[in-house]
């Protein structure tokens, strides 16, 4: 790629466009409405607020509300990546200030920020002292954990699930524990060798210098390493002389020449922020997933059911149970206590495709008594609330110790699609059995999304196990489409759904039924989040 001279092109607004070749191109944590509490009276709110924008303000943060729409396709396989911005500048130039305004003017939930800071190598115990001093060169290419910064931001683009070190400024060193980044449509990486590496570059949708004058920086700088990072104003003073400026004039002002956009005046320069963001708007809105669930819907009818689906042996009993609980004459207190009983019976059955091993064991007569034992490492429950929660006492009922996930889905009410609000999953969920469950599958939206978030975080597909206590038909033929290793276990498979996509002859909404809460007004059988005031 040529390299054009630094300013060209025009002046536009406040920020400069420049025409440079190829230009163009732990997770957040939600805030969980309250699910299954009890109140009286008991009624469900709506999940449209057409009063407020879909976000909290607080005195340190942004939380959104809003939910993330599908990021994959139909087959389960993400079809575009997120758009990546690349933000340099000089050493406190106010590229995080200049991001967090980009974040809030976005307006859009799901935004990651990635700091080049959190990727410094790990130091020697030479290379420790020298920084004890303000002797170690801290803005040098070399100071930087390079490939670590682009295996972690591949991943993120690719919809995965990452690790991000914790760097201790005091310390020179990285924690002992690392965040998690999750759910990225739009990532923001900042540094101020943001595009010092070729490879990184390349994995940058649009690059931004923020351009501010050095005596701001020297200041600004002080005032930063003095008060937040606990160093002494001659100590700054000398690693600026030595290292800092040295830097920037050798490394990091000539990769201007490589933005897309130089914002002079920094945080200061809010045309230009506007400008970058109505971009990021028209390049997201090309970006966007259209699901088609009408053709979801049709897309399967007349095919023999999957062989990765198992329904519980219809015996009297369990017939009788189902007869009890769609009813719709059944109190509530009988119908929970005999959605318990089906619950337990299907986590029972589950627990028959979990993988075994012989064992030999002695007995308190001293005979050896040849056995079965779980040949895996951990088995680990995860609920798509609320309706999925109803579901643990009996997971924990049968399997000592499990660990518990919850993932919040919920339906948008205008387009139909499913959207991701809140997760927390247990750490090195990868290595586990997880048991996904869900109390009704209608259109399987929500069970493919939910699958797709624990594929995202490394959980191999034939490890997963869909738990339902009943699935329409449409619901096991897209789960098993999208994901044919994913295990299908259910207590009941109806063959319809209606235009409402309501289960038919199904169960009515299960969460309704279980928690007490009104119907919603369309007879929904789909969950609804509440609208944050």
């Amino acid at each position: 790629m040529s390299s054009p001279p630094a300013y060209p092109g025009i002046r536009i607004s406040g920020c400069w466009a420049l025409g440079a070749e190829g230009s163009n191109a732990e997770s957040l944590d939600r805030l969980l409405p309250p699910v299954g509490t009890r109140r009286s009276p008991r009624r469900r709110t709506t999940s449209q607020c057409k009063s407020e924008p879909p976000l909290l303000r607080t005195s340190k943060r942004t939380i959104y509300t809003a939910g993330r729409p599908p990021w994959y396709n139909e087959h389960g396989t993400q079809s575009k990546e997120a758009f990546a911005i690349g933000l340099g500048g000089g050493s406190a130039s106010g590229k995080t200030t200049v991001a967090r305004m980009i974040i809030e003017a976005l307006d859009v939930p799901w935004v990651v920020l990635l700091s080049m800071d959190s990727f410094y190598k790990v130091l020697t115990t030479q290379q420790q002292e020298q920084a004890a001093h303000n002797n170690f060169n801290f803005d040098h290419p070399d100071a930087f954990d390079f490939d670590l910064i682009v295996s972690t931001l591949k991943k993120l683009k690719q919809g995965k699930s990452v690790k991000v070190p914790v760097y201790d400024f005091t310390t020179h060193s990285r924690k002992k524990d690392w965040k998690t980044l999750y759910g990225a449509n739009v990532i923001i990486f900042e540094g101020i060798m943001a595009f010092a590496d070729k490879t990184l570059l390349e994995l940058l949708d649009m690059k931004i210098f923020v351009d501010t004058d050095s005596d701001i920086r020297l200041v600004r700088r002080l005032r930063r390493d003095i008060s937040e990072r606990g160093r002494d104003i001659e100590g700054v003073i000398k690693q600026y002389n030595k290292f800092v400026k040295p830097a920037f004039d050798q490394y990091i002002q000539p990769t201007m020449r490589v933005a897309d956009i130089v914002v002079p005046w920094g945080s200061g320069n809010t045309v230009a922020i506007d400008l970058i963001v109505q971009h990021m708007h028209s390049q997201l809105e090309e970006r966007k997933l259209r699901w088609d669930m009408a053709a979801l819907a049709s897309a399967h009818q007349c095919h023999p059911l999957p062989r990765t689906l198992s329904v519980l042996k219809s015996t009297p009993q369990v017939r009788g149970m189902h007869t009890i609980i769609r009813d719709k004459e059944t109190s509530r207190d009988e119908f929970i206590f005999y959605s318990k009983r089906l619950m337990r019976l299907l986590i029972e059955h589950a627990l028959s495709f979990l993988p075994f091993q012989d064992c030999v064991v002695q007995t308190p007569q001293g005979q050896d008594y040849a056995g079965k034992c779980y040949a895996g490492k951990q088995i680990t429950g995860v609920s798509i609330l609320r309706a999925g929660e109803t579901m643990e006492p009996a997971l924990r009922a049968v399997c000592k110790d499990v660990r518990i996930g919850t993932i919040l889905i919920q339906t948008n009410q205008l387009t139909g699609e499913p959207e991701l609000h809140y997760l927390r999953l247990p750490k090195d969920i990868s290595d586990d059995h997880v048991i996904l469950m869900d109390c009704t599958v209608s259109t399987g939206a929500a069970a493919m999304m939910a699958v797709r978030v624990l594929l995202d975080h490394d959980v191999p597909e034939d490890k997963i196990f869909l738990l339902s206590l009943l699935m329409a038909e449409m619901g096991v033929h897209s789960v098993a489409y999208a994901f044919p290793r994913v295990r299908i276990i259910t207590t009941a498979v109806d063959k319809r759904v209606n235009d409402l996509f309501r289960i038919i002859p199904g169960i009515g909404n299960f969460g309704d039924r279980y928690f007490g809460t009104d119907a919603a007004p369309d007879g929904s059988d789909e969950e609804e989040v509440a609208c944050t005031s």
